[in-house]
């Protein structure tokens, strides 16, 4: 499995041959789009109501709702932000098990999610948490709620960027709260790689920041 990072949400899988992407968005933000035609698309914000299941452009298989997909044998499971979202919008979390690897997108929360998520949010590889503050978690929060989840990976999201046009906070304030950066605690690299026997020793949780 490969791990690309656009910015803000996005992110790219590579699992097999199947490309999942994360959280697209367009370049009214400030940065680059990703230029890519994914297998499976994922949104953990959309305006309500939503169009889960469609096939968006050159057959994507769009999820953006709550529920139980298998997609070529990747297995997703939608969970609803039900206090963050509205009549306007809906917000999930996703948790995503492919080659026995299990990732946790959190998306877009502004405050730790409700028991009736996080109790689905169990054993988790990878976890991409929002580490940037307002309008999101805040890094406090954030970083008690990883350590609550216990992920063998953290990879942070919603950080400051250069070119970003809203503010966000960076990345070090986040470090700062979840223990600072210690040596074998905090990395920074192009892409992630990653295997399924890569977590078979313990090692703590590590952050993994990915640059765009």
């Amino acid at each position: 499995m490969t791990i690309n990072y656009y910015g803000e949400g996005c992110f790219k899988i590579q699992t097999g041959d199947t490309v999942i992407l994360a959280d697209p968005f367009d370049k009214s933000v400030g940065l680059v789009p990703p230029r890519i035609k994914p297998d499976i698309a994922v949104k953990t914000i959309t305006p309500f109501p939503s169009a889960e299941g469609e096939e968006g452009e050159g057959g994507t298989k769009l999820i953006s709702s709550a529920g139980e997909y298998d997609i070529s044998g990747i297995k997703i499971l939608g969970l609803p932000i039900t206090k963050e979202s509205t009549d306007k919008f809906l917000k999930n979390a996703y948790v995503i098990d492919a080659e026995k690897i299990r990732l946790c997108f959190l998306g877009h929360i502004s405050e730790t999610p409700e028991p009736s998520v996080l109790e689905y949010i169990e054993d988790i590889d990878i976890l991409f948490l929002p580490a940037g503050g307002a309008p999101f978690i805040d890094q406090k929060s954030a970083a008690k709620l990883a350590r609550q989840l216990e992920p063998k990976i953290i990879i942070p999201t919603f950080h400051k960027q250069a070119g970003l046009k809203r503010k966000a906070d960076d990345l070090k304030v986040f470090l700062g709260e979840f223990g600072g950066t210690k040596d074998g605690f905090f990395k920074e690299q192009e892409k992630l790689s990653v295997k399924k026997k890569d977590f078979s020793e313990s090692k703590g949780t590590e952050v993994v920041a990915l640059k765009i």
